[in-house]
């Protein structure tokens, strides 16, 4: 119901229904479809929302039983993206999903789609059906989009390669949407980026300078939530944007202490960071890795919980317990960033083959060379670099 309300959805009734068997034509089963139909009559439901995926048969058929318009997760999720979207990049990347999503929802039973009609050159020969010219169209919109994020994963990229010439290290927020990442975000850094109760606040990476105690400068990173089941098409529309965490010397997970599912949503997303190549930086309480915990709203916790949270944290050199809100427990937070950074980078020797001139590449990209001796086979470094790119590298060593 979380996703519903985070577009001001009025929710009227939400009900539990077991699914034994997935039925193809309409996913429930035909009484259980009878049952919704006249739930949604009696309290004249305009817009039913399924919690799952629905094809676009299954889609239909339920519009057509019960007089209703129909979504499932993944449209909902669009429509929120689609409101929430501020800058050219953020609208890009959400034109992109909501056009694949759309793109799947073709089917030739729809009337308006079974016209014939003859067509000019450059929209197809005589007799393309309507459904075959929207389904080019949209792939035709879909590369074209592809193109100009293509340009601005570009831009990004010559953006991180001027801040590590400079060098700033960058610091990024991740966490499940909700969790109060915008609202740490604005409270270290006195910006007034959009943060509010509700999901997917953020879709756009916003960066502003943060001084740490000690005087030095980092660049935090804010970045869009996560969420369980995110389809994958979604995840790969927003893959400029995750891309900043990829490229963060610390990531602090932000979290939200307060809610009852937390270590679901933990646990989820630190599986999107698994698929970006993140695996390493998992929580591990015997290693200073480069991830951090931010339990955060600590205010709404009861005095027992609260004391309990703050305790743990205080032992641990891998978390931290604060309010975004009313400010407690941030200098905590800079200052672990503070002894994090002075520890993060460490000499590591490295043995790379002289033919993996890409990983040699990256290497003296991203760390300090202090010397080299190479034989007929590899390259024998000695290099100092992040904890971070150290987790990075061994998962592209192991891709090869």
């Amino acid at each position: 119901m979380g996703l519903a309300r985070a577009i001001r959805l009025d929710v009227v009734r939400a009900e539990v229904t077991r699914l034994a068997r997935p039925r193809p034509a309409t996913l429930f089963g035909t009484g259980t479809v009878e049952h919704l139909r006249e739930q949604i009559s009696d309290d004249a439901i305009g817009l039913v929302v399924v919690d799952g995926v629905l094809s676009p048969v299954q889609q239909r058929n339920l519009e057509r039983s019960w007089h209703a318009k129909v979504i499932d997760r993944t449209g909902l999720i669009l429509e929120i993206f689609g409101e929430r979207a501020r800058t050219h990049e953020g609208r890009l990347q959400v034109e992109l999903a909501a056009l694949s999503y759309q793109r799947s929802r073709l089917v030739r039973s729809w009337t308006h789609l079974e016209r014939q009609r003859g067509g000019f050159g450059f929209l197809g020969g005589p007799g393309e059906s309507q459904l075959e010219i929207d389904r080019r169209l949209i792939g035709e919109r879909i590369a074209r989009l592809r193109r100009e994020l293509d340009g601005i994963k570009r831009t990004r990229s010559l953006h991180r390669e001027a801040r590590r010439r400079v060098p700033y290290p960058v610091v990024a927020l991740v966490g499940y949407t909700n969790a109060g990442k915008s609202t740490l975000f604005n409270r270290l850094t006195r910006s007034a980026v959009t943060a509010g109760d509700m999901l997917f606040a953020t879709l756009d990476p916003t960066m502003r300078r943060l001084d740490l105690p000690s005087g030095r400068a980092v660049i935090l990173s804010d970045t869009v939530g996560f969420i369980s089941e995110l389809p994958t098409h979604l995840v790969a529309a927003f893959r400029a944007t995750l891309e900043e965490v990829t490229e963060a010397d610390i990531i602090l997970h932000v979290r939200d202490a307060h809610h009852p599912e937390n270590e679901a949503q933990r646990a989820d997303v630190l599986s999107v960071l698994a698929d970006l190549g993140l695996a390493d930086l998992a929580l591990d309480e015997a290693s200073e890795g480069g991830l951090i915990e931010v339990m955060n709203k600590i205010d709404l916790l009861d005095p027992a919980a609260r004391a309990s949270l703050v305790n743990h944290a205080a032992r641990n050199s891998q978390s931290v317990a604060l309010s975004a809100a009313t400010g407690e427990g941030c200098e905590a937070l800079l200052e672990l960033l503070d002894r994090r950074l002075d520890t993060a980078i460490r000499p590591v020797r490295l043995d790379i083959p002289l033919a993996d001139g890409k990983t040699l590449a990256w290497v003296y990209r991203h760390g300090e060379v202090l010397g080299r001796r190479d034989d007929n086979d590899a390259a024998h470094l000695s290099v100092r670099l992040s904890e971070a790119d150290i987790a990075r590298l061994r998962h592209q060593q192991r891709l090869h």
